[in-house]
């Protein structure tokens, strides 16, 4: 279990009462990575004291992304806002997986304002804890049909929703073992990455069908990020879009930039807005 400490002096607002938000698929190349770094930043220079927490840690895509950052900010001699990160790897038996991550989350309860937990895209003990503390569930999904059979069963005949698949049932039972723990729920988020590779027929086939499962399983469905080379580039600085001309971070700006920026603005208040009529639905 790899770690930071906290920085002196910062503490939560809400001591003990952190937002946890998870980002989840058990598919693989989702996105689920960049999504998270891009809300770890935003909550960051939002003003808020973020913990993030790798249940990924082989792959350890959101690892690599932290230190990343933190190695960009050494060798250019600025600051940059920064997570207080841990990265926990699978210990083979659910008991320690799940007391291993109680004590992180105990940990950053303690003075953040929010957690955002990154988790594999497979079905493991430690991915199925990390669901269970969601507060918010953010599942980025590629917009593909081959994607779609993570969340649904489809007809191939009639295009029609025949029910919920394996991550969907995964869903609703950390659902309920979280009501069962401490009462709380689970505001559930899809967003649609990548959106540019479709006809416009398949991203209406898309559409109808997700809004169908929406409204099965009681999630909110938004559009994510589309396929741009940026996101990819962004990773190996540690940096994201809303750094770019911060903090000492100078970018010359093109028009494929000031789009991307723009799209995480929508995608960002989308999530804040889901986030708010997912609670009060609850």
């Amino acid at each position: 279990m790899e770690q930071q400490t906290p920085p002196h002096g910062q503490g939560a607002k809400n001591p003990g009462k952190a937002h946890v938000i998870v980002v989840g698929n058990e598919k693989g190349g989702s996105g689920k990575s960049t999504v998270a770094m891009h809300l770890i930043v935003s909550l960051l220079r939002g003003g808020l004291t973020v913990g993030s927490v790798d249940l990924d840690a082989r792959q350890a895509t959101l690892s690599r992304y932290v230190e990343n950052r933190t190695a960009y900010a050494e060798k250019h001699q600025i600051r940059l806002p920064m997570s207080v990160h841990y990265s926990i790897l699978p210990s083979g038996t659910q008991a320690s997986d799940e007391q291993n991550l109680r004590e992180v989350m105990e940990y950053l309860n303690g003075f953040c304002d929010t957690i955002v937990i990154d988790t594999p895209g497979a079905d493991t003990f430690l991915s199925r804890a990390g669901h269970s503390y969601a507060d918010t569930l953010i599942t980025p999904l590629n917009d593909s049909f081959i994607d779609l059979d993570v969340l649904a069963r489809v007809d191939p005949e009639t295009m029609k929703v025949l029910g919920g698949s394996h991550y969907t049932q995964m869903v609703f039972d950390v659902r309920k073992r979280r009501q069962f723990r401490d009462g709380g729920s689970i505001a559930w988020v899809v967003l649609r990455n990548r959106l540019s590779h479709l006809s416009a027929r398949s991203k209406h086939e898309m559409e109808r069908l997700i809004g169908d499962l929406a409204q099965r399983q009681g999630f909110v469905h938004i559009q994510g990020l589309g396929e741009r080379v940026i996101y990819r580039e962004l990773f190996f600085s540690g940096l994201t879009l809303l750094d770019l001309n911060k903090d000492g971070v100078q970018v010359d700006m093109n028009m494929s930039h000031v789009a991307a920026r723009q799209e995480l603005r929508v995608l960002l208040d989308a999530i804040s807005k889901a986030q708010a009529g997912g609670h009060r639905a609850a």
